[in-house]
């Protein structure tokens, strides 16, 4: 009951900074400016919709809750195809000026790269997850590495096009692109929201989980395929958001104090919305567009990783 009364109150909050954001300064100008807001709250939500999710669901698979879906690489992977691109092909060229099909390729792509890191390393044994981490963290680096090789010789006009995609940004977003997004998602959620029974389960450990009649080993593979669609499909829309996911994801397991997964996402996933509006708002109202909402969460996420790890170490 408790935990019900939170979660209203976040709706609640949620429903208002989408309505700040929405109607705030509009000064009669709805025919223009209200459907411009429209596109970037639905572009918010369904970003804090896939991060919260992805989030929530990798750290209950790895039972670490200061890791995110970005250490398999696929946001390095990210930056790493945007420089090539612009690197080989031009910043005029179609797969760089369409945003359709820089989104499409994008997505592609690394769902490709997660399922071939998947189907290389998922052997049976228990330190198949934490195998697959290392591996996500070397090829994370080397990518972007070469991200940086190539950054090095490309033109420098182009380079600014290459440095815009290296910081989420929910300014200027393509509408054909949120409604791409917004069926993608819906579909995929709808498929994922099967395997949120399994979650509490997942939590108790591998060896529990088995001998309580779970498939562990072919559930993993599918939320692990679930989770890399979702970073995607948030990398590709909006740009890379580093520690976005660390920081709502354990905001919900402070707050709500439970080990029910349907609340802990709902809850994270409510949470990210709060954070994206609002800080969105603050950013274009505030600041006026003076920094980006992504400079702010890595910076606020930075530290609050930091509080984590400091919290863990003393917890030993």
């Amino acid at each position: 009951m408790r935990n019900s009364m939170k979660m209203a109150s976040l709706v609640l909050i949620a429903a208002g900074c989408c309505a700040l954001y929405l109607f705030d300064d509009l000064n009669g100008s709805f025919d223009y400016a209200l459907p411009r807001r429209a596109i970037k709250v639905i572009a918010m939500v369904i970003t804090g919709l896939t991060i919260a999710y992805a989030t929530v669901v990798f750290q209950t698979i790895t039972h670490n809750k200061i890791l995110t879906p970005s250490i398999m690489g696929l946001d390095s992977l990210y930056l790493f195809l945007q420089t090539l691109i612009i690197f080989f092909l031009g910043s005029s060229h179609m797969v760089a000026v369409n945003k359709q099909v820089n989104f499409l390729i994008s997505v592609a792509i690394m769902i490709i790269f997660a399922l071939l890191l998947y189907r290389f390393l998922f052997k049976k044994g228990g330190q198949q997850i934490y195998f697959l981490l290392l591996v996500g963290i070397i090829v994370g680096t080397f990518f972007s590495s070469i991200s940086t090789f190539f950054q090095v010789l490309i033109d420098p006009n182009e380079f600014q096009i290459v440095q815009d995609r290296m910081f989420a940004s929910f300014n200027n977003i393509n509408s054909d692109l949120v409604w791409l997004a917004v069926m993608i998602v819906g579909a995929v959620m709808i498929y994922a929201l099967r395997f949120v029974k399994y979650l509490d389960v997942l939590s108790l450990g591998r060896e529990m989980a088995i001998n309580l009649g779970v498939p562990y080993d072919s559930i993993v593979k599918k939320m692990l395929i679930i989770v890399a669609v979702f970073i995607s499909i948030s990398t590709a829309l909006v740009g890379p958001i580093t520690f976005f996911g660390l920081i709502v994801a354990n905001l919900s397991y402070q707050f709500f104090k439970t080990y029910k997964h349907r609340t802990l996402i709902s809850g994270a996933i409510v949470m990210s919305i709060i954070a994206l509006v609002g800080g969105q708002w603050v950013v274009e109202r505030v600041f006026t567009f003076s920094t980006t909402l992504s400079v702010i969460i890595n910076f606020f996420g930075g530290v609050y990783f930091i509080y984590l790890l400091l919290k863990a170490r003393n917890a030993k």
